[in-house]
C-alpha cells in the first residue's frame, strides 16, 4: 500500500493555548474573583475562633477524628448531616440557577480549575511575556535561555501547587499543629500522601491539561444543554453586522460609524441583514451592496480565549463564558471608531430582532424568568429552612436504640424489663448533668446500668452512651399488654434547664 492509499489520520496532536493578555470590565470581574476566592481558600484555616479550653479554636474545621464539622460559631453533628446535604443541594440549584440564566459563568469565572489555571497563566505571562513572546519561546529551539525561563516557571508552579495541597489538609486538623509537625518530619503519612497527590493535580491541571480538562474531562459541558434555553444570556458574535469580514479600509467613513444607532447596526449592516434573511446567501448579500461588515478580523477574540475557540464560529461546547473576547473586541471597537458588541451577552431569542435592526430585550427581563424563578424560589427556601433548622435545635441531644435480642426479660417476681441505648449530647461548652425519665400511659420504672440514680453526667461537648432499663411491675397493664407507647425525657439540670425527648414502644409478655 503506497503513502497515498493510507487512511488519513485521525489523531491530531494538541497545541497549547497562550491566551493575550486583555483588559476590560470582564477581565477586571475575573482578577477579583480569583483574588477573592483563592483569599478565602489559603486564608481560612487559619482564622481563629474561641470556643472555650475543651474545643478546638480554629474558625473551620472538618473534625473527622471527633466527626464533627466546625464553622465559625455553629457546629454540626454526625446526626446533623441533612445540613451538610442541604447545603449540597443549593449548591447544585445554584449551578443551575447561574447556568440558565447566564451559561457557564461558574466555569468561566468561578470553578477552580480555571481559577489556578488563570493564575498560573498568570506567573507564565509575568516570566516569559505575553502570547507572541511565549508563542516564540514555545517554538524556540532548548537553550540556555528557554531551559532557565522554564525551570524559573515551574519552581512558581510548583510553589503555588504546594500551598494549594497543603491548605487544604489544613481544613482537617489545627493547621499551626500540622504545619509544624510537616516542617519536622512527624506528620501522619497520610497528610503527606494526600498533600502530594494535590500538588501533582494542581500543577498538572493548571500548567499543561488546562482547557483539556473542560473538554475532556469534566461533565458539565455535557449537560449544560439541559438548562439552557432561548432565553439563557451567552456570548455571542452578532454575525449579521460583523460580516462579511475583511481589514480594516483605509479612508472608511470611521466618524459616521461611530455616530450610528445605539442598536449597535449600521445601516450598511441593517441592510446586508435584509438581504440575507430575503434569502440571499451572505457572500451574494455583501457583493450586491459593495459593503464591509465591522470585523476586521483582527483575531484579538480568538487570541485572549484561554480555551482556543473562535467565538465567531457560533456557540461551542469548550466556551466556558469567560467573556475575555468581549473585552478584546470592544477594545478594538473603540480603536477602529465602530460600536462596540459587536460580540456580546446575547439570548438566541432576540437574535432575530437584531438582525432586524430592532432593540434587543431588557437584559434583566432574560434573567427573571419562570425558571430563573422557580430556581431561585427553591433555592431560598432550603436556605431558610437550614437557618430556621439552625436556630431552632436544641444544645443536647438524645438517640435511642431498642434492644430487641431479647424483646424483653421476665424477671424473678414476675416484672417485665427492656433494655435500651441511649446517646445523649451535650453541645454545651462545660459539663452537664442529666436527668433521664419515662413518660407512658402505664407506670413504669426506669433504672441506670451502673448508676444508682437516674442521673448521668455528659462532659462538655460530648456524647456519652448510656444503657437504661425499663420496668413494669408484675401483674401491670403494661407487663402484660402486648406493646405500649412510652417516650424517653431528657432534662439538662444546668440553668437552662433544657430537655428533649424520644418516642419509642414498651414490649410485653403479651406479644
Amino acid at each position: 500500500m503506497t503513502s497515498q492509499d493510507a487512511p488519513p489520520s485521525l489523531y491530531a496532536a494538541h497545541e497549547p493555548v497562550f491566551p493575550r493578555r486583555v483588559k476590560g470590565t470582564f477581565r477586571t470581574l475575573k482578577w477579583v474573583i480569583m483574588i477573592v476566592t483563592l483569599g478565602i481558600y489559603y486564608i481560612t484555616p487559619w482564622i481563629r475562633w474561641d470556643r472555650g479550653p475543651t474545643m478546638p479554636d480554629q474558625a473551620v474545621l472538618v473534625d473527622l477524628a471527633n466527626r464533627r464539622f466546625f464553622f465559625f460559631m455553629i457546629e454540626i453533628w454526625p446526626h446533623e448531616f441533612y445540613f451538610v446535604a442541604g447545603l449540597l443541594i443549593m449548591a447544585g440549584l445554584g449551578l443551575f440557577l447561574f447556568t440558565s440564566a447566564l451559561g457557564r459563568v461558574w466555569c468561566g469565572y468561578a470553578c477552580p480549575q480555571t481559577v489556578w489555571t488563570d493564575l498560573f497563566i498568570l506567573v507564565e505571562r509575568w516570566i516569559e511575556g505575553d502570547r507572541n513572546a511565549r508563542v516564540r519561546l514555545y517554538h524556540q529551539k532548548w537553550n540556555g535561555q528557554k531551559i532557565g525561563l522554564r525551570a524559573i516557571k515551574y519552581s512558581v508552579w510548583f510553589l503555588i501547587a504546594l500551598a494549594t495541597g497543603g491548605a487544604w489538609i489544613f481544613y482537617f486538623t489545627d493547621a499551626p499543629t500540622l504545619l509544624y509537625s510537616l516542617i519536622h518530619g512527624t506528620a501522619h503519612p497520610v497528610a503527606y500522601i494526600t498533600m502530594g497527590v494535590l500538588t501533582f493535580t494542581t500543577f498538572f491541571f493548571g500548567g499543561f491539561a488546562r482547557e483539556q480538562i473542560c473538554i475532556y474531562a469534566c461533565p458539565w459541558p455535557r449537560i449544560q444543554a439541559a438548562m439552557m434555553d432561548e432565553d439563557t444570556l451567552v456570548v455571542g458574535y452578532r454575525w449579521w453586522r460583523g460580516e462579511p469580514r475583511g481589514k480594516l479600509r483605509k479612508g472608511a467613513p470611521v466618524a459616521e460609524r461611530a455616530a450610528e444607532p445605539p442598536t449597535g447596526l449600521s445601516a450598511p449592516a441593517i441592510d446586508l441583514a435584509g438581504s440575507i434573511a430575503a434569502g440571499m446567501p451572505i457572500a451574494t448579500a455583501a457583493a450586491a451592496e459593495d459593503r464591509q461588515g465591522d470585523c476586521i478580523d483582527c483575531m484579538a477574540c480568538v487570541n485572549v480565549c484561554p480555551m482556543g475557540i473562535d467565538i465567531r464560529n457560533g456557540q461551542q461546547m469548550e466556551c466556558i463564558t469567560c467573556a475575555l473576547c468581549i473585552d478584546a473586541c470592544d477594545e478594538v471597537m473603540d480603536r477602529i471608531g465602530r460600536p462596540r458588541n459587536l460580540i456580546g451577552y446575547m439570548a438566541l431569542k432576540d437574535e432575530i430582532e437584531e438582525q432586524a435592526g430592532g432593540h434587543p430585550r431588557n437584559l434583566w427581563r432574560h434573567i427573571f424568568r419562570p425558571r430563573t424563578i422557580l430556581y431561585t424560589t427553591l433555592w431560598t427556601g432550603i436556605g431558610v429552612a437550614l437557618v430556621v433548622a439552625l436556630f431552632m435545635r436544641s444544645p443536647i441531644g438524645l438517640n435511642v436504640t431498642p434492644i430487641r435480642n431479647p424483646l424483653f426479660i421476665t424477671m424473678s417476681d414476675g416484672a417485665i424489663r427492656n433494655a435500651y441505648e441511649l446517646r445523649l449530647h451535650n453541645k454545651h461548652g462545660d459539663k452537664r448533668q442529666f436527668h433521664i425519665s419515662v413518660t407512658a400511659d402505664q407506670p413504669l420504672e426506669v433504672s441506670l446500668e451502673g448508676r444508682p440514680e437516674a442521673y448521668v453526667d455528659v462532659p462538655a461537648d460530648a456524647t456519652v452512651t448510656q444503657r437504661v432499663y425499663v420496668t413494669a411491675p408484675a401483674g401491670s397493664p403494661a407487663a402484660d399488654a402486648g406493646r405500649i407507647d412510652m417516650r424517653f425525657w431528657v432534662l439538662d439540670l444546668g440553668q437552662t434547664e433544657e430537655r428533649v425527648s424520644y418516642e419509642t414502644v414498651f414490649n410485653g409478655k403479651g406479644r
